[in-house]
């Protein structure tokens, strides 16, 4: 058979998503946040949808609840009965839709009946507009921060720099990391060892074929910028440039800083003590005021250390019991517009346009209906957490039990995946404080009286521990180990290595005072 390209056709079964599954499953994994935008997508999209105000979606539902009135036709928080939705297998079901010419004709009927309850009601419409353009223009406001380059960009400007050489400023700041470390191309390509200041700047001769002079010039002037240390090239080297801008080259940690790097990485402090004919107290002192130093210049400027979290569950203790209620207040009220109505009741109406306006019911409602499911099933996992959590809702982290999402799945009806959407990115508020709903999912380890015990349990004990041992001897792993037996914890000594590295505590050896 020869080579080249051919056409050819054949038939095979495949399974798809349905588009109206896939904004199903969009909605429930996403946060608060991002649900506003996506619902705000379908605004623009739908024109016959339409967001109710909360206070009027509350007097809606009131209403309903106590004395049918004209609320009941349009009740946001009701929803609608065309689909249905079976959380076991996750598909709609194909039942006929309702008969929306009988519809139009109810609502075209109920549209004065509307008109006249708002009347009577005296809704302070404009009052909630334009407390809505207020937060809008509040939101509007916000700004981005102040990324590290811009920063030093803006300083480039008030610089004494001439302009031959701002170019070159602005080159080198491109060079510069988010920590405030200027790097080489190996070290972002392969992330290479720390550079020295000759290394950075033979490599940028090379890449610019500009005099090494020059290039160092205008480095050493990026490296007066704030904050303090930003512009060099490894740690030893903004450690040292901090001491050197307040005025401490004469002290011994500048002296520990910049001969003895090595042995303070490894807190090796006779041998620091013994160089530097000093006793070990008086560099255990050095050392603590070179813990205040900045070690990364650029952190105050990275984008994550702002960040906003919005509950999507409340747990609350009322007398003996947590109620579970979820955060309904951010999430988008919807409901069809009454506008269409005035549309089908013209007589003229073209079957296109009906079409059209059947097309977009649809999908509303089909919008509404995923909005409610995305509430109840993440209520359903909420409540679910609480039941099995009860002692870490009452006592904290030391109580948490082994859970998997599995299990949560059985019990709500639900596949396991969908469990897993259901808390993503999604948070927690609890007497205990704010977790992520992910947090209380973790893997168990069986004590010797056969009660499963959360890691993260075993964490905090371990953390306990380490809190409390003597600085002059510190515990090591197998000792941790020997502590957690008697507890009736039995696990390997690297489990404990692995615990220690998760939480960021150096081994026994690097955190041993003298």
């Amino acid at each position: 058979m020869s080579q080249g390209l051919h056409l050819s056709q054949k038939m095979s079964l495949s399974q798809v998503l349905a588009p109206q599954l896939q904004q199903s499953l969009a909605l429930l994994q996403a946060p608060t946040l991002e649900l506003k935008a996506l619902v705000e997508q379908e605004l623009q999209q739908n024109p016959l949808l339409e967001e109710v105000d909360v206070a009027e979606s509350e007097e809606a539902e009131n209403t309903k609840n106590g004395e049918a009135g004209p609320a009941e036709a349009a009740d946001p928080a009701e929803p609608p009965a065309d689909t249905k939705f079976d959380p076991a297998t996750e598909k709609p079901t194909t039942d006929p839709v309702d008969d929306f010419q009988a519809e139009f004709e109810k609502l075209t009927q109920l549209d004065q009946e509307w008109r006249d309850h708002f009347a009577q009601t005296n809704l302070p419409l404009r009052q909630t507009q334009e407390a809505e353009e207020k937060r809008q223009f509040m939101f509007d406001s916000l700004v981005a921060a102040t990324s590290l380059q811009e920063n030093l960009l803006e300083q480039v400007r008030f610089s004494d720099l001439t302009e031959e050489q701002r170019p070159l400023a602005d080159m080198i700041i491109g060079n510069i990391d988010d920590y405030g470390y200027l790097k080489t191309r190996d070290e972002k390509e392969k992330n290479a060892a720390p550079a020295s200041l000759e290394t950075v700047v033979n490599d940028l001769t090379m890449s610019t074929g500009l005099p090494a002079e020059q290039l160092r010039k205008v480095i050493l002037v990026i490296r007066t910028f704030h904050p303090p240390g930003v512009g060099t090239c490894n740690l030893q080297e903004c450690l040292m440039l901090q001491l050197e801008r307040s005025d401490r080259r004469d002290t011994l940690e500048y002296r520990i800083v910049k001969d003895y790097m090595e042995a303070l990485g490894k807190r090796r402090m006779p041998e620091i003590a013994r160089g530097l004919n000093r006793t070990v107290e008086e560099v255990q002192e050095a050392v603590a005021r070179i813990g205040q130093l900045e070690p990364r210049p650029g952190r105050a400027f990275l984008p994550d250390n702002e960040r906003f979290i919005l509950p999507e569950v409340f747990v609350q203790k009322v007398g003996d019991e947590f109620i579970v209620t979820t955060n309904n207040e951010h999430i988008p009220h919807l409901r069809i517009s009454n506008t269409y109505k005035d549309l089908m009741a013209q007589a003229d109406s073209s079957a296109e346009v009906r079409d059209y306006i059947r097309e977009k019911i649809r999908a509303g409602k089909f919008l509404i209906k995923s909005l409610h499911q995305r509430q109840q099933t993440i209520l359903n996992i909420g409540k679910e957490i609480v039941k099995r959590q009860r002692e870490f809702m009452e006592k904290g982290v030391a109580f948490l039990k082994p859970l998997t999402m599995a299990q949560v799945a059985e019990v709500v009806g639900v596949h396991e995946t969908t469990v897993s959407r259901g808390v993503s990115n999604k948070y927690m508020e609890t007497p205990q404080g704010i977790f992520e709903m992910k947090y209380f999912f973790t893997s168990g380890i069986q004590t010797s009286s056969g009660v499963g015990l959360s890691n993260t349990s075993v964490k905090d004990m371990i953390t306990e521990m380490f809190k409390i041992e003597d600085p002059a001897k510190p515990l090591s792993d197998q000792e941790i180990v020997k502590m957690l037996k008697v507890k009736g914890i039995v696990i390997a000594r690297r489990t404990v290595a692995k615990y220690r590295a998760e939480l960021n505590i150096l081994p026994s050896n690097l955190r041993k005072v003298y």
